[in-house]
């Protein structure tokens, strides 16, 4: 990833900064003339049968009006009568970069659905800047609306083969915030038709900030300075009340404690500069009193969704391990 973001940074070096409206290099800049242009995040790749895994999957539009899609994925070994369980995945990327059919993603969860033995809906949500937020959220929900009808027949790889009791969101960065306010609709919503039951979050390097600095920000940030993800947040969401409104801050949000789900498994590791923020998150939600089980796990020597890019690494490796106990222990 860090020698991708140095190439892109070479080739973009001769942009004339006078035609920016923001530059956001090596991700992206939106030009003047509202032109956005990516350099992170910009490859897809087709459903398929994985090779390597058997894995099969297959991409499915949810709304006509908005094109928002849905990629599921349906591991090898299930078998014809068989209830396994359902992770709803939600990809990162600040709400800007990446799809769900990006290659890392789409490789990384034929590999967990396989491993896991467990169906996977990964949600395409629209992107900011071209559709700001809450756009991404409400599709979002769309999708998990969509899962709810799934169960009751409307798609069969989810009416055949998924156990409703054993319901997982997960996500990475942005996705993982995008998977926290999902079972904080979830609750709200207190499935009245009883269609499934939600057992629990993975959210992993998880995209939260706030204005004022903690842990270890305070010594790699000027405190008196707008950071990337000050930044980021107010591009992909023109309507934001600041770093510290409860959608970014989970601090703020007087309502932390109404979440679905019974255990949270977050993932940080030691060299994101959002790795405090992971850990302030159960710290928070220990504090609001919520009654489920919530863990920290921690990767040494790691920066932010470095599993996604160090697919055969032996830290990956534990993370996706740690990953498919949580959802198979329930």
């Amino acid at each position: 990833m860090e020698e991708a973001m140095k190439e892109v940074m070479i080739a973009t070096a001769n942009i004339n900064k006078e035609d920016l409206l923001h530059d956001f290099r090596p991700r992206l800049v939106i030009y003047k003339d509202g032109r956005v242009e990516r350099f992170l995040g910009t490859q897809s790749i087709p459903p398929s049968i994985d090779s390597l895994t058997g894995v099969e999957s297959k991409d499915v539009v949810i709304s006509t009006e908005t094109g928002v899609s849905v990629r599921l994925y349906k591991p090898q070994g299930v078998k014809s009568n068989e209830k396994v369980p359902l992770l709803v995945y939600f990809h990162g990327g600040a709400f800007i970069l990446e799809t769900a059919t990006s290659p890392e993603y789409h490789n990384y969860l034929n590999v967990l659905s396989s491993k896991a033995n467990v169906i996977v809906v990964s949600v395409d949500y629209r992107r900011a800047p071209e559709h700001p937020l809450p756009a991404a959220y409400d599709d979002s929900w769309a999708a998990v609306e969509w899962v709810r009808l799934g169960l009751a027949g409307a798609e069969p790889w989810l009416s055949t083969h998924v156990d409703p009791a054993r319901v997982f969101l997960a996500g990475d960065s942005a996705g993982a915030n995008i998977a926290h306010h999902m079972a904080k609709r979830i609750a709200k919503c207190n499935n009245p038709d009883g269609k499934f039951a939600l057992k629990g979050l993975v959210l992993v390097h998880p995209y939260f900030w706030g204005k004022d600095r903690i842990g270890s920000e305070l010594q790699k940030l000027n405190s008196s300075s707008e950071s990337r993800f000050d930044r980021l947040w107010k591009l992909a969401y023109p309507g934001t009340t600041g770093s510290d409104d409860p959608l970014f801050n989970p601090e703020m949000d007087p309502e932390l404690s109404v979440l679905a789900g019974e255990k949270v498994l977050v993932f940080v590791a030691e060299n994101d500069l959002l790795r405090d923020r992971g850990a302030h998150y159960k710290d928070l939600l220990v504090k609001s009193e919520w009654k489920g089980e919530v863990q920290v796990i921690e990767t040494e020597g790691e920066g932010h969704v470095f599993h996604l890019f160090k697919t055969v690494s032996p830290k990956a490796a534990q993370l996706m391990d740690h990953f498919v106990e949580f959802i198979n222990s329930s």
